[in-house]
């Protein structure tokens, strides 16, 4: 990117080192870095396939254009890479972290992670997306003879907890093994950003394919995509209004692209490698103050005008409803979760063990699974 100078190398996490250490020792492979072979086993895993089940916005309406978890993380892939190669970062670790940003999200999107969190605050417990993710790869994946668990690498592991937010050493002493007093390395911070210009231009696509929003509403209420379109309009002022409006979206999202690059470049101007990348008690990843503030515009016109729409409320309405259905079933009988999820909440306590199961489910099964929770038979899905 002209302009840009790239970090040092010693910013980005090696391939050898304590970050690519594994709980448990592995050879190294002849030809493939830690970083690939733990995006492979992500890839790979039942966890990830089921994302192509899992709504991204829209709970009740069908339609094979609108995103699913899988595509939206594809897409955060994509971005997340390019910015990766851009500041001369760990590709590989960032694909790798990327690949598992979203693997911890239950059924419904959002709305499922508020319903499971609401129902577990009456036991005293929490639901966390990215913490319930750390679960998958370190138990709930069971495809290996020596381990359970996908054994990634502390990096991915790392990253997966803190790519979004960070955890109290205090609140959380079980996760003392990942540095929690310190900002994550930048591959795991431009994961966040990847993720938020993935989802800002996708949901505004999205809102138009499901006719929630208009053309119109977006460029009086998105600065991003008018500053875009209105140049277009005047250039081609014949061509459909669908075009342009897909036009100006790819060059909004270029230009936060762009943006990040540029400002977290300069936010790291005189970081000499990872050491002094965690030494600052800030995350250097960031957009510039200009674009920052256009993203907060974006994101607050998604929030009033299609995340909080009637339609879409209903639908979250119904998620949470589902949810709370199965959950107060299956505490008042444990006897009726498939067999290895009885057993391990005779041990570990039901609670839990309930959220985990729900978790790991599809949006199409655990509706099928409400239809029919008279049934005593209850398949198992992990």
């Amino acid at each position: 990117m002209p302009g840009i100078d790239v970090l040092p190398a010693a910013c980005a996490v090696p391939d050898q080192g304590p970050l690519s250490q594994r709980q448990y020792p592995e050879p190294d492979h002849p030809y493939r870095t830690p970083f690939q072979r733990d995006a492979g086993r992500i890839l790979h895993s039942r966890a990830f396939r089921r994302l192509a089940g899992k709504t991204q916005v829209f709970t009740e309406r069908a339609s094979d254009h609108f995103r699913s978890r899988l595509t939206h993380t594809l897409e955060v892939t994509q971005i997340a890479r390019t910015v990766a190669r851009a500041l001369g970062l760990n590709e590989d670790l960032t694909e790798a972290l990327a690949l598992a940003h979203d693997i911890g999200h239950p059924p419904f999107g959002h709305a499922g992670e508020r319903a499971l969190d609401e129902v577990l605050q009456r036991y005293g417990l929490r639901f966390d997306h990215n913490l319930h993710a750390l679960r998958i790869v370190e138990y709930f994946e069971n495809r290996h003879l020596e381990f359970r668990g996908l054994n990634l690498t502390l990096a991915v592991r790392e990253g997966i907890i803190k790519h979004s937010r960070d955890y109290s050493a205090a609140e959380h002493p079980e996760l003392a093994e990942y540095f929690l007093s310190q900002p994550p390395p930048l591959e795991a911070q431009i994961i966040d950003w990847a993720d938020e210009i993935a989802y800002l231009t996708a949901d505004l696509d999205d809102g138009v394919e499901a006719e929630i929003l208009t053309v119109q509403e977006i460029r009086r209420g998105v600065t991003l995509v008018e500053r875009h379109l209105a140049p277009l309009q005047a250039e081609h002022p014949a061509a459909p209004e669908k075009l342009l409006f897909q036009e100006s979206l790819k060059r909004m999202l270029n230009a936060l692209v762009d943006d990040l690059i540029a400002e977290t470049a300069r936010q790291a101007k005189g970081v000499a490698n990872l050491e002094e990348v965690r030494g600052v008690q800030h995350r250097l990843a960031a957009f510039s103050r200009e674009m920052e503030q256009l993203r907060r515009q974006a994101k607050e016109f998604l929030y009033q005008n299609l995340y909080l729409c009637d339609d879409l409320r209903r639908g979250h309405q119904r998620a949470a409803a589902v949810i709370g259905d199965l959950f107060a079933l299956w505490m008042a009988d444990p006897c009726r979760l498939p067999p290895s999820y009885a057993e391990q909440a005779a041990r570990e306590g039901a609670p839990r063990v309930i959220a985990d199961y729900i978790a790991g489910m599809t949006d199409h099964f655990i509706l099928e699974l409400h239809r029919s929770e008279g049934k005593a038979a209850v398949p198992d899905r992990n």
